[in-house]
């Protein structure tokens, strides 16, 4: 995962952004529990978008097995990240707190992330 992240950069939805300033994997596990974390405290006040999804399979061979016999079959899933990627945006919420909401789904992470806030004509070029 060389370079920044060219597709996927700008907030395009919402008004406060959660985006990655490391490479990484993130799997449909963690992915899923910062949504719970989003959405429980954005209740119905403020509206979420999911802007990674997790398309790449890996696989693994079970444990003690001989090498040989082919590919093992698909464990998880994951989304490649890139920095510079947008992973979730919020709007409707006051600018507290909505730093507060994406710190804490930050925290259920693996990556290092910074929050952003939509402004007119600026374009966040990666890190």
């Amino acid at each position: 995962m060389k370079g920044k992240a060219t597709a996927g950069s700008r907030i395009s939805f919402g008004e406060y952004a959660l985006m990655a300033i490391e490479p990484c994997w993130l799997t449909a596990r963690q992915i899923e529990a910062s949504r719970v974390v989003l959405t429980k405290k954005l209740r119905k006040d403020g509206k979420l978008w999911i802007r990674v999804f997790p398309d790449k399979p890996v696989s693994k061979k079970p444990l003690e097995m001989r090498m040989g016999k082919g590919k093992g079959a698909p464990e998880f899933w994951v989304a490649p990240i890139k920095p510079g990627r947008i992973i979730f945006e919020i709007e409707g919420l006051s600018d507290e707190a909505s730093c507060a909401v994406l710190k804490e789904a930050s925290s259920k992470l693996p990556v290092k992330t910074k929050i952003i806030k939509r402004e007119e004509g600026i374009h966040y070029e990666g890190i």
